[in-house]
């Protein structure tokens, strides 16, 4: 009788253990999952690695989701319902634009532990006084690719560029501000002037330009510089730099009247399920040793302080990834030009078609 009485006790423990760690989610997969975070970000510019970890470590699932143009993740975020979107990566102006629309959520910088990692040359800027809805998260710039092997002229400025010997071997980013913004730098002017005789004339230059440009592409332009698809490139400076690192014969130009610069953003849509999910990511983001792996593939330039030191060899002597501070400071932001953006989508619209 008794070890029947034990072994009825053992049979019922055992059951309520099973039961127990049915409850609780032990095991792999998606019980260990916590929620969701939904990103909308720029193509090429987290690896998956990265996420990967995130997911790992925190139990949660992110929907990792693409765009090429800030344009683009605008039109998106306002088409969308809201809550589509727990997490965007605007550029600066863009960042202006969005709080202007109602579109973003204010952060709990309390909840965002490592925002003292993000350096303070990139903090407080004109388009979001106080970071109250966003974190920097890189800096770059629009700069040109040059196959030397192919091109023998030393291109100094955008105007080189409307040689006729460059005919059908040019890649370009497809974004309107930068096309349309270098034009009016090569004409000695703002790149974001909107007065109407200005924009005739750049839109002149592009259609100039236009022969030479053999694809627009903001996704991967180093492909076609790498295959020899292209021997000119538009790019940005993260894509130069791993052309650079496959082709040897690629040298990067700063061009003389200064480049397009630009400062990506991490921002909490209107209305994100997830906030905290979004809070954390960022967080998770700006830790030292995720952003070196971050830098390590896709090279743009670190607004990280805490990471400088741990940077490799591979970004800080590559002048595409690691460009010189001179030659950002004498760079040029694209700014919010209010209803003046229809005439940027009229002029791009008419040199696209």
């Amino acid at each position: 009788m008794i070890n029947k009485t034990i072994k009825k006790i053992i049979s019922i423990t055992i059951i309520g253990v099973i039961s127990l760690t049915a409850m609780t989610g032990c095991g792999s997969g998606k019980s260990k999952e916590k929620g969701e975070l939904n990103v909308f970000n720029w193509t090429e510019y987290i690896p998956e690695s990265v996420v990967k970890q995130f997911e790992s470590e925190y139990g949660i699932k992110v929907n990792y989701s693409t765009y090429s143009s800030n344009e683009e993740c605008l039109a998106k975020l306002q088409s969308s319902a809201q809550g589509t979107y727990d997490l965007v990566v605007p550029s600066d102006y863009m960042v202006s634009i969005m709080k202007k629309k109602g579109l973003l959520e204010k952060l709990d910088k309390d909840k965002i532990t490592n925002f003292h990692n993000v350096n303070d040359v990139y903090l407080n800027r004109d388009f979001d006084k106080g970071n109250e809805y966003s974190v920097p998260f890189d800096t770059g710039a629009a700069l040109i690719a040059v196959n030397t092997n192919v091109v023998k002229e030393d291109i100094k400025s955008y105007k080189d560029l409307l040689n006729p010997k460059y005919k059908n071997s040019m890649v370009v980013l497809d974004d309107q501000r930068i096309l349309i913004g270098i034009a009016l730098k090569a004409l000695g002017y703002s790149l974001n002037e909107t007065d109407d005789a200005k924009l005739a004339q750049a839109k002149a230059y592009l259609e100039k330009l236009k022969p030479n440009i053999k694809l627009y592409d903001s996704d991967s332009p180093k492909s076609s510089l790498i295959s020899g698809e292209a021997s000119i490139g538009l790019t940005w400076n993260a894509e130069a730099a791993l052309a650079m690192n496959q082709n040897k014969n690629i040298k990067v130009v700063y061009p003389q009247e200064g480049m397009y610069i630009f400062i990506d953003n991490f921002a909490i849509p209107k209305g994100a399920k997830n906030k905290e999910a979004a809070e954390l990511f960022i967080n998770f983001i700006l830790r030292p040793e995720i952003n070196k792996k971050i830098v390590e593939a896709f090279p743009y330039k670190s607004v990280n302080k805490a990471a400088e030191d741990s940077l490799p060899d591979s970004y800080k002597n590559n002048p595409a990834s690691n460009i010189p501070d001179k030659e950002m400071i004498k760079g040029e932001s694209v700014k919010d030009v209010g209803a003046a953006t229809a005439k940027f989508d009229k002029i791009w619209s008419e040199i696209k078609q």
